[in-house]
């Protein structure tokens, strides 16, 4: 499919990749796989690897740097730090923050939405539920009062790595917050967010408001959306990056994704007809403007899917449009017969289930499969059929289903949620369709 691009983001992608090759350390054996300056950029993009966390873990702090740069000075500045990302994919890693290009990153995508372009000045007040291991003030020993949550214009609702461990009095807390403080924009975790309103519908509180609700740090699912509509009326939208390439994709008035092009190029790579393709394939990502980090073709992780209509309604065409961001590739499981299942898959099956709270697939085996659920339903007779009724519907006839009651089910040791695990680490590499790759 052929996407809408300005010439500036042609000029900005050869900029980036001609630097990268000739003055990065980390891309120095990537020449080789250059065809050269006579052939489109797109083509040139395409015959490079995949940058992977691996590749991060063995090139940082030196070999992401422009040799004109020197780190020691950009650090003793303040102009730039370095910071450990959660983890959810491979294992932690380090890297290089660069706020100011952070925060433009930001900007851009905020354009492509209506309610936060409306909304979103840049010194709004903004109000953050998100695991603290990802962001803001950490402490499971002690509540913090508010002045040691608040930073500039952000206030952090929560301190607590397991939002398992939240007492009625932390939550009501959060809703005076929310009350007081009255953000313009509340940037969720859904999970959280979705723990929160459970607590406020069960118990008919009233909550603030805000402008615009933005997803982020996780996967929203069916679920989440389902119980946080129950209480609040707010437009929502889902914010899609990583720490290493900032604000990639973001979701418009009109629910789709639309590329941040003004920030960062993205290779789409279909998969298999048979895993999903041509619509589904992983997304590689190139940042743009940030003098301190170049990030050439990144795997982030997470599956998407290309719009095939290749249009919206919200009338924005310029870059990638995408129908749904499908969930991490780490978390695909996989059918019976060997077909590759996103976790956006498996959830608009399981939405069909009624009054469940949280879920959670392990795939044990090829043909073993756990489906951890919390739920209040009487009826677990009931629920088991339909449960195992859905699954065997998507994994296969043959599938061996088990029904898990939890009390609750916590985050990842990341800090956030995750809906499905595969029993085996999954390399995207065998379901990629190696005709099709841009």
């Amino acid at each position: 499919m052929k996407w809408n691009y300005s010439p500036a983001y042609h000029d900005r992608s050869l900029v980036i990749l001609e630097t990268a090759l000739g003055q990065v350390p980390a891309y120095r054996s990537w020449r080789a796989f250059d065809p050269g300056s006579d052939y489109p950029v797109d083509v040139r993009y395409a015959a490079m690897p995949a940058l992977t966390k691996k590749d991060i873990r063995e090139h940082l702090p030196q070999g992401f740097i422009p040799g004109d740069r020197d780190m020691k000075a950009g650090l003793e500045s303040g102009e730039i730090s370095l910071v450990k990302t959660s983890g959810s994919i491979d294992v932690s890693v380090t890297n290089i923050w660069n706020q100011k290009w952070w925060d433009a990153s930001e900007r851009a995508s905020w354009k492509l939405n209506s309610h936060a372009s409306r909304l979103a000045t840049g010194n709004h007040p903004e109000a953050i539920l998100a695991n603290s291991l990802n962001v803001g003030f950490l402490s499971d020993e002690a509540d913090l009062p508010m002045e040691k949550r608040r930073l500039s214009r952000f206030l952090y609702l929560n301190e607590k790595s397991n939002p398992v461990t939240w007492s009625t009095a932390l939550m009501d807390r959060m809703i005076a917050e929310l009350k007081d403080f009255q953000p313009v924009v509340l940037e969720a975790n859904p999970s959280l967010l979705a723990r929160l309103c459970r607590y406020v519908f069960a118990n008919k509180k009233a909550v603030f408001q805000p402008g615009i609700i933005v997803f982020t740090y996780e996967y929203p699912t069916n679920l989440h959306y389902r119980q946080i509509r129950r209480v609040f009326t707010s437009p929502l939208a889902s914010s899609y990056g990583t720490t290493e390439t900032g604000y990639v994709f973001m979701q418009c008035e009109a629910g789709k994704f639309h590329q941040n092009s003004e920030f960062c190029h993205v290779d789409f790579q279909p998969l298999k007809p048979e895993h999903g393709g041509p619509l589904l394939g992983r997304i590689l990502v190139t940042t743009f403007n940030n003098p301190w980090y170049y990030m050439i073709r990144f795997d982030v992780g997470d599956l998407a899917r290309i719009d095939e209509s290749g249009k919206c309604s919200c009338g924005r065409d310029a870059g990638i449009i995408l129908s749904a961001v499908e969930g991490r590739a780490a978390n695909a499981t996989f059918t019976v017969a060997g077909r590759l299942v996103t976790p956006r898959e498996l959830d608009n099956v399981l939405i069909k289930l009624e009054n469940i709270d949280e879920f959670r697939l392990d795939q044990v085996k090829a043909d073993v499969y756990e489906l951890h659920l919390v739920s209040s339903r009487s009826d677990k007779h009931h629920l088991n059929e339909e449960a195992t009724t859905l699954l065997k519907k998507l994994y296969g006839r043959s599938a061996k289903i088990s029904i898990v009651y939890e009390a609750a089910i916590s985050p990842e040791p990341s800090g956030k949620y995750c809906v499905s695990k595969p029993p085996f680490t999954v390399d995207m590499e065998k379901y990629l369709d190696k005709t099709e790759l841009n």
